[in-house]
């Protein structure tokens, strides 16, 4: 849901509004996505608003699930922000207000804060839950390490933990295959990754990279996919073959890659043209081979990991 919002709110200026938004929505549901993932900050919290709105239009609140995030700036203050006890408990209240909902399926801290204790936010987010608040807790892009400390934490005081990790994962950014993903496979964590097209790099040929209002304006987009050129541009003609020989788009081949990996509960996808809700249904149907793996993979090189 980030890609419906007020594009003169916040910082995503290729935003679309509620009324571009609502096919889109429409279509999802009826295509059997009944999972919908937003953000306080996105669009500096119209993108609730509508996701909120809309869902009241298609469908009872039990057969959807409404997931949102808490860390980056709503407000001016040292509790504007992060994950203090004062701000995850204004900001979920002010997310409930903006969903038109007394809970939310999903609680998701959007990045680690290094400012405030592990025990303050796990408190925290364990009372949010026990006041029906949310019914449960996940997290976002950071250091394994960091991610299994507040597991810990809360699992020594009793605590809710985390059950899903929403972190950087495809093709041309799979850093989180060598801590973070053996970690949650191993204690039973869902991984539930963004950006799994690459900004849209996955879904088109090389040579066909371009610009438009979302990568003009994406600032965060343009710190990400940087890496190794060469690299990525062996792995978008990889799938492009791939997709070819399949007769399928490329979108498709890209998804069904990341959808096949076994820690993967489900890719999110954003989408701003119906062939996008079409191609992320039609990547669940795909089964792709252990040749059709390795040609995709084997180009990867290590990189920094991004996006934190």
């Amino acid at each position: 849901m980030m890609s419906y919002g007020d594009p003169a709110k916040g910082s995503h200026e290729w935003s679309v509004g509620i009324d571009e938004a609502r096919p889109f929505v429409r279509r999802a549901f009826e295509a059997g996505i009944t999972t919908f993932d937003t953000a306080n900050v996105y669009s500096a919290g119209s993108s609730e608003e509508i996701t909120g709105q809309l869902l009241k239009e298609i469908a009872p609140r039990e057969d959807v699930q409404v997931f949102t995030k808490v860390f980056n700036r709503m407000r001016p203050g040292r509790n504007g922000a992060g994950l203090s006890r004062a701000a995850i408990m204004h900001e979920i209240d002010a997310s409930l207000t903006r969903l038109g909902t007394d809970y939310v399926d999903l609680y998701q801290i959007h990045r680690f804060d290094p400012h405030t204790p592990v025990e303050e936010t796990m408190e925290a987010l364990h009372d949010v839950v026990k006041a029906g608040k949310a019914r449960y807790i996940g997290a976002s892009s950071m250091w394994a390490w960091q991610f299994a400390e507040m597991q810990h934490v809360a699992e020594r005081h009793g605590w809710t933990k985390f059950v899903s990790m929403q972190d950087q994962y495809n093709l041309l950014e799979r850093e989180e295959e060598r801590e973070m993903h053996p970690f949650c496979a191993h204690t039973g964590v869902g991984v539930i990754p963004w950006s799994p097209l690459a900004r849209g790099r996955l879904t088109r040929p090389w040579d066909a990279q371009g610009s438009g209002s979302r990568a003009d304006t994406d600032e965060f987009g343009k710190t990400l996919y940087r890496q190794d050129e060469d690299a990525n541009r062996a792995i978008v003609d990889a799938v492009a073959k791939v997709a070819d020989e399949r007769g399928v788009p490329m979108a498709q081949i890209a998804l069904a890659w990341v959808a096949g990996k076994s820690v993967v509960s489900a890719p999110i996808v954003g989408a701003t043209k119906e062939h996008h809700i079409d191609d992320a249904v039609a990547a669940a149907s795909i089964e792709l081979s252990a040749d059709e793996v390795t040609r995709l993979e084997q180009a990867y090189t290590p990189r920094v990991p991004s996006g934190f």
